[in-house]
C-alpha cells in the first residue's frame, strides 16, 4: 500500500511522552496538546487504535491532564530509552494491533519521536509525523528533528491533512463532529 495513504483500518496513533513537566518547557506546547486531541477524537470515532508511552514518569510526571482525560483506556507504556522500539513491551503492542501506517505526535521531536520514527522505518511500517504535534525545546531541534525524518522516509503532514484523509468524505457524522473542532 502506497506509504501515503491513510485509512481507518490501517492506522494507528502513537503518543510519544506528552508529560507534565516536558510539557512546562515547551513553548508550542498549547499547539501539540489541541492537536493532539483533535486526533484522540477521530481515533475515538474511527475506532483507530491509541498507543501512549511515557518516558521515565517518576522524573518527568504521567501524560497531561488535557490528553489523558481523553483517552478511554488509559493504560500508558513506560520507557526508559528514547527509542520506543528499544522496549519489548511498546513494539509487541504495535505488532498486536497489526496496523501498517503509524501517525505521530509527541515531545521531543529531535530525541524520542526521531528515535522512534527511525525505528520505526526500518521495522517497515509507514510513519505520518504530524509536524503540528511534535515539538522540542527549540525550534532549531525541532526542525532538525523533522529534517531527518522526512530524509528517512517518513510523510511529514499536519493533523488537518491526517483529520480529512481519515474522514474521506464530507456529510457525514464524523465529517460534522470534526469540522466543528477544528473551527
Amino acid at each position: 500500500m502506497d506509504r501515503y495513504f491513510l485509512h481507518k483500518d490501517i492506522g494507528l496513533f502513537l503518543v510519544i511522552d506528552i508529560q507534565d513537566r516536558l510539557a512546562q518547557v515547551m513553548s508550542m506546547r498549547e499547539g501539540v496538546i489541541a492537536n493532539t486531541l483533535h486526533m484522540l477524537h477521530i481515533s475515538r470515532l474511527m475506532d483507530i487504535p491509541v498507543v501512549v508511552t511515557e518516558q521515565y514518569p517518576k522524573g518527568l510526571g504521567i501524560t497531561v491532564d488535557k490528553i489523558r482525560e481523553h483517552i478511554p483506556e488509559y493504560m500508558p507504556l513506560e520507557k526508559m530509552s528514547f527509542d520506543c522500539c528499544n522496549e519489548p513491551l511498546i513494539v509487541d503492542r504495535l505488532k498486536l494491533l497489526g496496523r501498517s501506517h503509524i501517525i505521530i505526535a509527541g515531545m521531543e521531536t529531535h530525541i524520542c519521536v526521531l528515535q522512534t520514527t527511525l525505528s520505526l522505518l526500518r521495522m517497515g511500517y509507514n510513519v505520518h509525523l504530524l509536524s503540528d504535534a511534535v515539538c522540542s525545546r527549540s525550534k532549531h531541534n525541532w526542525k532538525t528533528g523533522i529534517e531527518i525524518m522526512r530524509d528517512a522516509g517518513a510523510v511529514i503532514t499536519s493533523t488537518e491533512t491526517v483529520l480529512f484523509q481519515l474522514l474521506r468524505q464530507a456529510g457525514t457524522e464524523e465529517f460534522k463532529t470534526i469540522s466543528k473542532r477544528i473551527k
